[in-house]
């Protein structure tokens, strides 16, 4: 072998300019992947949120309308957030589905006319000629990614709502009460509350900053249980919304919201100022409506059954009335529209279904002293104050705009049954 042949085998030089080719091809190649990768990624992103937001719109707007007109508000979302023009059709009327959610299994199953639950599926894919494109991948030939994504949305009904006090302003609880587990008490505003007050394991005290709770000087020690039972949160009062309606819907033979107590379809007209029984019988829905400040008395010491009475006066309930399957209702504003003393809400039964009774007010409603309430619910868009007699309180949902000033040296049981009638708002969450 010559010298020079030796040399040139034996020569280094340029060594690291080949292998640093090899390493740039490399990073190339990586980089490529990491990109095409994060496109895939970032296009499942927009999906989901797509999803998300289609399903939120289809349950909202199926709680109140039709399955139809539910996917066309749900499908003017998904255009809005991935136009056709750019992304294709990434979502067609049979991919939303309404049905039923099971939170144990965690599956859906499609049911026509629910309104507990709605599936969104959305996709990018070849199937749908709107896959996502790679960039490098394609020299190794993977062309292009297909992307799915899915969510489903349910309707739950807090608990607050079905029992205890919910107020947008504040709620005040007084000194002296015992609140039993299940019980809730929820402020938009803060919660306000006295001295020698029990809180049992299980009570939910809320408001949007549990920090903002109003404490005598004695703060937490004479209220024992109130501070672990303490939580951060707000509520739209949804259920408020409805209060015209259902005035609206009852007046005019309450084809939507009359309870099944209600055997005649016909509205009686009433023109008494005091009502008794013989004014009132069981089975119709009653109306009564005059121009200007008006009033009318329900008798003391009767107890009303099965009826329903909806007017624009204000009401003013005797000296130990009780209301037993009754819906009251008022369209009058006034901070007392419905007012009295030593009223009972419902029968006092332990909490078995019927007998429950539902005031409605679009003003404030007031009861001085001597309030029972079982199985039972007050909404009012203006304020609700009361003083409840001392066992009272067994099964109570209070749903005020304004705020609810309650009373002292009283227990406020929990039923968790027994209140059918009430009227409630759904709400909606992600379940999956």
């Amino acid at each position: 072998m010559t010298s020079r042949l030796k040399t040139f085998i034996h020569d280094a030089q340029g060594a690291a300019t080949v292998f640093g080719l090899f390493i740039l091809m490399t990073c190339f190649v990586i980089g490529g992947l990491a990109l095409d990768v994060a496109n895939a990624y970032m296009a499942r992103t927009q999906l989901q949120a797509t999803a998300d937001a289609v399903a939120h719109t289809a349950i909202y707007v199926r709680d109140t309308d039709t399955e139809s007109a539910a996917r066309l508000a749900a499908l003017a979302v998904a255009e809005d957030m991935m136009p056709a023009a750019k992304y294709g059709t990434i979502i067609e009327p049979s991919s939303i589905k309404f049905g039923i959610w099971d939170p144990v299994s965690r599956t859906f199953s499609e049911s026509s006319g629910s309104r507990s639950a709605v599936f969104v599926d959305v996709s990018r894919s070849t199937l749908r000629n709107n896959p996502v494109g790679t960039y490098f991948l394609r020299f190794s030939g993977l062309q292009k990614w297909d992307v799915r994504r899915g969510a489903v949305f349910e309707t739950y009904r807090p608990t607050c709502f079905r029992e205890g006090y919910v107020a947008d302003d504040i709620v005040d609880t007084q000194s002296n009460n015992e609140y039993k587990n299940g019980f809730c008490i929820h402020s938009n505003t803060h919660v306000e509350t006295n001295q020698n007050n029990d809180w049992e394991t299980g009570v939910i005290v809320s408001m949007p900053d549990k920090r903002d709770i109003v404490l005598p000087n004695s703060g937490y020690s004479h209220n024992p249980g109130l501070e672990p039972a303490l939580r951060d949160g707000a509520y739209r009062l949804r259920v408020l919304n409805r209060v015209q309606s259902i005035l609206d819907d009852l007046e005019t033979g309450g084809s939507k919201y009359a309870p099944s107590y209600i055997t005649s379809s016909s509205v009686v007209t009433v023109t008494g100022k005091t009502l008794d029984t013989s004014d009132l019988a069981p089975g119709y829905i009653y109306t009564k409506n005059y121009s200007g400040n008006s009033s009318v008395t329900l008798k003391a010491g009767v107890t009303f059954t099965n009826i329903v009475f909806v007017t624009n006066c204000s009401i003013k309930v005797g000296n130990g009335v009780a209301l037993e399957n009754v819906i009251l209702a008022t369209s009058n504003t006034g901070a007392k529209s419905i007012n009295g003393s030593h009223l009972r809400l419902g029968a006092n039964d332990g909490c078995s279904d019927g007998g429950d009774t539902q005031v409605i007010t679009k003003g404030g409603f007031d009861v001085s002293s001597g309030l029972e309430v079982y199985g039972s619910q007050v909404l009012a868009l203006g304020d609700i104050q009361f003083a409840a007699q001392a066992e009272g309180i067994e099964g109570a949902s209070f749903v005020a705009g304004g705020r609810i000033d309650g009373t002292s040296n009283a227990v406020m049981g929990f039923c968790g049954s027994g209140m059918t009638n009430n009227f409630e708002a759904e709400y909606f969450r992600m379940a999956s």
